[in-house]
């Protein structure tokens, strides 16, 4: 089961936004069995923008080429359609490949069905790792070319690999964005790190305030919760403002960093109580 799933407000989704509010079969599935349901918010199709972009290619590649007399000749084909769209069709955001072999980079050796054999063939070897640090600007640079890794990881360290013609960008050993590669194949070779690789980051030089981490491991910024860790309660973390992330330290160790959710208004506040407030 997943973990959570998220939908926009259909009434086959949620009873929630109707004039008599009701639970719906889907809200009690998920209810059942510990799943967390989100709703985007009205009106807003962009937060659910990869099955909307999946909704024009399929009116585009079926519905408008396609019309079927019954239901089930209908369904049948469309079935197979998108067994054709997961497993063949060439997907831009994937550097060309078809989902399915995203999949399959988690399989073992022995159970991998290699879907395009020649293609494989020619990238096998192509396991390649390096270390870059993130910029300013949330980015790093890969053979001159700027891909995007989040503005929460500014200054961090992250490791690249390139496989199959992805780039899959790691930070502490989590998953955290992927992309195509924009060089040319033949310059797969160039793939390498400097002679020295770089350390990991230190915490952001500037003007930093003292919080005492609360028993649900989190501290106070300008009125709004930091999450620290449940290791670190009841001791004494700084919190720096970098850009529009918080960097939180203990003992000068960067230990979290976060994308800034608080009013950026009551942080001249926040820097003139680098203490905290006082407790009675």
């Amino acid at each position: 089961m997943p973990e959570e799933i998220l939908t926009d407000n259909g009434r086959v989704f949620t009873g929630k936004h109707q004039t008599k509010p009701a639970t719906v079969l889907f809200d009690r599935i998920c209810l059942n069995n510990a799943i967390k349901h989100r709703l985007t918010a009205p009106y807003s199709p962009t937060t659910t923008g990869k099955v909307e972009r999946l909704h024009r290619t399929m009116r585009r590649e079926f519905f408008e080429l396609n019309s079927y007399e019954t239901i089930e000749a209908t369904q049948a084909a469309l079935d197979a359609w998108v067994l054709t769209y997961n497993a063949q069709r060439p997907h831009q955001s994937l550097g060309d490949l078809p989902p399915i072999r995203r999949f399959e980079l988690a399989r073992r050796g022995d159970e991998l069905e290699v879907i395009d054999g020649d293609y494989a063939e020619a990238d096998a070897t192509l396991r390649k790792r390096l270390t870059r640090l993130v910029d300013d600007k949330g980015r790093v640079v890969i053979l001159h070319y700027r891909y995007h890794v989040g503005r929460a990881y500014v200054g961090e360290s992250v490791s690249v690999s390139l496989e199959n013609g992805l780039l899959s960008v790691h930070h502490r050993g989590v998953l955290v964005a992927t992309h195509a590669r924009r060089h040319l194949p033949e310059d797969d070779a160039k793939f390498t790190d400097r002679p020295k690789a770089v350390r990991a980051t230190q915490p952001t030089r500037g003007d930093v305030v003292s919080r005492v981490v609360d028993p649900q491991g989190s501290v106070s910024f300008a009125g709004t919760g930091y999450r620290a860790g449940n290791n670190f309660r009841g001791r004494t973390a700084g919190v720096r403002l970098v850009g529009d992330t918080v960097q939180i330290t203990i003992d000068g160790e960067l230990v979290r960093t976060h994308k800034a959710r608080h009013d950026r208004s009551k942080e001249f506040g926040a820097f003139a109580q680098p203490q905290g407030k006082r407790r009675n």
